[in-house]
């Protein structure tokens, strides 16, 4: 039935995989302290604003050292947990099961998986595929993203997929892995064309060059 990179078979349940590896509050937590290092070099400006005020005060360079190492380390802990509440909704995977006829599916957030719900609450999954296409004369290649939409009975969840194939092949295999359930499968392809970059200055030599439409 799978027939996708992102569709994964196993005995109970076909999962759409957005992002392998363990879920649950503690890993979520963990994963998080890594991410949350960077806290204290976003708030950095007004870190190097309080040393540079306490230098200008005459403090000493040890004190200014040790009074900002104590507010990176504050920002450290004040941005772990916003981090990991923020990351706590992610969607990993989606489960449908059984493998083969779904009759239940339920989100599996990094923070742990909701509850099963039944099929036919998922009233339809649109997939929306997005090509900004090269100007004309640009060398840089297409770029193409995935979008996946989940229209519930409550609510909506729009997910970034990790694109690297055929959009057709995955909204195929939604169709016959939830057609049978009676759920809907959209796919839409919208493209675009790149932005050509402005000269720096505001002399032009004469001339224009038109850039490449992308089709609708």
């Amino acid at each position: 039935m799978a027939t996708d990179p992102l569709l994964r078979q196993g005995p109970d349940s076909t999962d759409l995989v957005l992002r392998a590896g363990p879920t649950g509050p503690v890993w979520n937590v963990l994963t998080s302290a890594g991410q949350a290092l960077f806290t204290p070099l976003a708030l950095g400006v007004p870190t190097l604003l309080v040393a540079f005020w306490m230098a200008l005060a005459g403090a000493r360079a040890s004190t200014v050292f040790v009074v900002v190492g104590m507010i990176a380390g504050l920002e450290y802990l004040i941005g772990w947990p916003v981090l990991a509440f923020s990351r706590a909704r992610d969607i990993l995977r989606v489960e449908f099961a059984p493998a083969g006829v779904p009759a239940s599916l339920r989100l599996v957030r990094a923070a742990g998986p909701d509850v099963w719900l039944p099929v036919k609450t998922l009233r339809e999954v649109r997939l929306t595929n997005k090509v900004v296409e090269p100007y004309q004369g640009d060398y840089k290649p297409a770029v193409s993203t995935l979008a996946l939409e989940l229209v519930l009975r409550s609510a909506r969840e729009r997910l970034e997929l990790p694109f690297g194939g055929d959009p057709q092949r995955l909204a195929d295999a939604l169709k016959a892995l939830l057609g049978p359930a009676g759920v809907v499968v959209a796919l839409r392809t919208e493209r675009s064309t790149r932005d050509r970059p402005q000269p720096n200055s505001g002399w032009t030599s004469g001339g224009s060059a038109s850039a490449g439409s992308g089709g609708g």
